[in-house]
């Protein structure tokens, strides 16, 4: 890595942000984190990172990340009491990869760039294990010249960084990815039920599966949990749901009718209301197998999900 290396800020440190700002940390960056609670953000600084007290203490870095959850708390992070921009510093260029929605991100954008900073949009796609495989994926879109110039940092998370384009495109493209992921889930979950109540064991069609044209690195990521009912959260329905809903409402406004999605949100509804909120998505499949007429049982095989990490 060049010595000029940008220096680095990286506020929100959860499950995702934390491995991602870990990412940075081992591919040589200076980085200074914040987190709301702190305890979270702690265990960077045995990797060399420096902890601050508030988002407003990173204004000096030269480009900011953001990972926080929701509209409310992006706008919090930034403009908010103690936010980046409070004291009247700023970064040269912030980006945000939290799932956001597009209002949001465009008002985030005008405060930025009304501060003299710029900013990029880039959402990501895949969870701690994907990151730890390598294989995480970001959309970015914003002014080229500031995607340009964080490209590397962001090519340092996983196996592939696209610029999709200007303004908040990045959002639409991270929603529609999403969109497809509870139909894909919905539908795998489906078929799987279908199969294993004709005779076939869950392992055994979702092998003939993952072998197939069909099979993804998705499908195959989300056997264990349809096999043995392992639903440690990668992606909660609860974080699916709102991720649909933000899919339906640009759907509404640009005209194009999303019916799969639809009858996909009114499902997840469901799942949620049978109190389904903490584990992950893939819980589908139980509801599933309830409207089918049966208890589904762990099958306890060894499955592989093809994520093993990266080679030091």
């Amino acid at each position: 890595m060049a010595a000029a290396a940008p220096t680095v800020g990286w506020i929100g440190t959860g499950r995702m942000g934390y491995q991602l700002a870990l990412r940075l940390l081992n591919a040589g960056y200076d980085v200074a984190a914040w987190n709301r609670t702190r305890a979270k953000c702690e265990p960077l600084a045995e990797h060399g990172a420096k902890v601050v007290d508030a988002p407003a203490d990173l204004a000096d870095r030269d480009i900011v990340f953001i990972m926080v959850s929701a509209d409310k708390d992006l706008e919090a992070v930034v403009s908010g009491p103690g936010g980046l921009l409070a004291n009247g510093g700023a970064p040269k260029i912030v980006v945000d990869s939290s799932t956001v929605s597009t209002d949001a991100s465009a008002r985030i954008r005008a405060v930025v760039e009304d501060a003299g900073a710029q900013f990029v949009a880039a959402p990501v796609s895949g969870n701690p294990k994907v990151i730890a495989s390598g294989k995480l994926t970001v959309a970015a879109s914003g002014p080229r010249e500031a995607f340009d110039a964080v490209a590397p940092l962001l090519g340092a998370w996983g196996r592939g960084v696209t610029y999709v384009g200007e303004g908040e495109v990045a959002r639409l493209v991270k929603i529609a990815h999403n969109v497809f992921l509870g139909v894909v889930i919905q539908s795998l979950a489906e078929i799987t039920v279908l199969a294993e109540r004709g005779g076939v064991s869950r392992a055994a069609f979702l092998q003939f599966l993952n072998e197939s044209v069909l099979g993804s690195a998705f499908s195959r990521y989300k056997t264990p949990a349809l096999v043995n009912l392992d639903f440690h959260p990668t992606f909660t329905s609860v974080l699916l749901r709102k991720d649909l809903q933000l899919g339906l409402a640009a759907g509404k406004e640009l005209g194009v009718p999303m019916p799969l999605a639809a009858a996909t949100d009114m499902l997840i509804a469901q799942l949620i209301g049978a109190g389904h909120v903490e584990e992950d998505f893939a819980t589908l499949v139980l509801e599933q197998a309830r409207r089918s007429g049966y208890a589904i049982e762990a099958e306890n095989v060894p499955v592989d999900d093809g994520l093993a990490p990266e080679e030091a």
